[in-house]
C-alpha cells in the first residue's frame, strides 16, 4: 500500500524536491499487530528533520489518522513515512513552494536469518567515511548516498558495515547503530552531534539500560576502541538487537546484557 498526501497511488511529480534534490526526511517505523511501533519518538525525529531543513510543519492529528490507517490490520509490516519539500520551480530556492508531500508506504516485514539474532553478525569497517554537517546530524534526511557507497563495499558474507567520519571516529554501521560494551562493563554509543543517525532503537536502548541501572556513555570511538570491546551490538527498529561476533579477525562473545536488552525489545510499545 502507498499514499501519497492521503490518496492511495504510487505516482509522483517529477518537479517534487525529494526526487530533485533529495530534499525531504523519512521514518521507518515496525507494525506489530496493527500498531506502529514507538511512533512519538518518530514524530518527534521527524519534527526535528523538518524543523532542520526550515520545511513547513504538517497537520500532525491528520498524519497520526492516516499513519494509524495505513498500520491497521497490519499482524507484522514496516511502515516507511517520507515527507519532502514538496514540488517547486526549477533551482535551488526552496521559496513558492506547495505544501509538503507526505507518502505512506507499508511493506513486508524483513525476514533475516534467526541466527543473526542468536549467534550475531560479521561485522566489517567501510572505507567510505561521512561527511560533517551539524545541521543534518541526528535525523533521516533522504539524501543517503554516503550509505549506499558504503553498502556497496561488502556483499552477503558479511552482515553490516561500519562507518567513520573523516577525523576518524566511529559514527555508525551503514543501516544501524553501533554499541560497544567495555572490558570495565561500561556501555558506549558513539556522539552523533555532527553526523550520522540518532536511531529510535538507539534511544530505546539507552532508556532500558537506565532501567537497568546501567550508564549508556555517549562519547567518541575510536576504531581501537571497537577493537578491544569486550562486546559488540548493532541496533535498529527493524533488526532489534545484533550482536556481533566477529570485526577485524577478532571474535567477540555475546554477554547476558544483550540478551536481556534482546528480551526488552519484544515488548516494545
Amino acid at each position: 500500500m502507498i499514499q501519497v498526501n492521503g490518496v492511495v497511488t504510487d505516482n509522483l511529480p517529477v518537479t517534487d524536491r525529494g526526487l530533485l534534490y533529495g530534499d525531504g526526511v523519512w521514518e521507518t517505523i515496525g507494525i506489530q499487530q496493527g500498531k506502529p511501533q514507538l511512533l512519538e519518538w518518530h514524530l518527534e525525529r521527524l519534527q526535528t528533520g523538518l524543523a532542520a531543513l526550515g520545511i513547513q510543519s504538517l497537520d500532525w492529528d491528520t498524519l497520526r489518522e492516516e499513519i494509524r490507517a495505513a498500520c491497521a490490520g497490519e499482524e507484522r509490516a514496516i511502515l516507511k513515512l517520507i515527507v519532502t519539500r514538496g514540488v517547486g520551480q526549477r533551482g535551488y530556492s526552496p521559496h513558492t513552494l506547495l505544501p509538503p508531500t507526505r507518502i505512506l508506504q507499508v511493506t513486508s516485514w524483513p525476514e533475516y536469518p534467526a541466527a543473526y539474532t542468536a549467534t550475531g553478525i560479521r561485522l566489517t569497517l567501510c572505507e567510505t567515511r561521512l561527511a560533517q554537517q551539524p545541521r543534518l546530524a541526528g535525523f533521516k534526511h533522504l539524501n543517503r548516498l554516503e550509505q549506499v557507497l558504503a553498502r556497496a563495499e561488502f556483499g552477503s558474507e558479511v552482515q553490516e558495515g561500519l562507518v567513520r567520519d573523516y577525523h576518524g571516529n566511529i559514527i555508525e554501521g551503514t543501516m544501524s547503530n553501533l554499541f560497544i560494551i567495555r572490558a570495565d562493563g561500561a556501555v558506549v554509543t558513539p556522539e552523533l552531534s555532527q553526523c550520522g543517525i540518532a536511531g529510535i532503537m538507539r534511544r530505546y536502548i539507552a532508556q532500558t539500560l537506565e532501567k537497568f541501572s546501567i550508564e549508556c556513555h555517549i562519547q567518541p570511538l575510536a576504531l581501537v576502541d571497537v577493537e578491544q570491546a569486550q562486546a559488540i551490538f548493532m541496533t535498529n527498529s527493524l533488526i532489534g538487537v545484533w550482536p556481533v561476533c566477529e570485526f577485524s579477525d577478532k571474535s567477540y562473545n555475546i554477554p547476558s546484557l544483550i540478551r536481556d536488552l534482546q528480551a526488552e525489545i519484544l515488548v516494545l510499545p
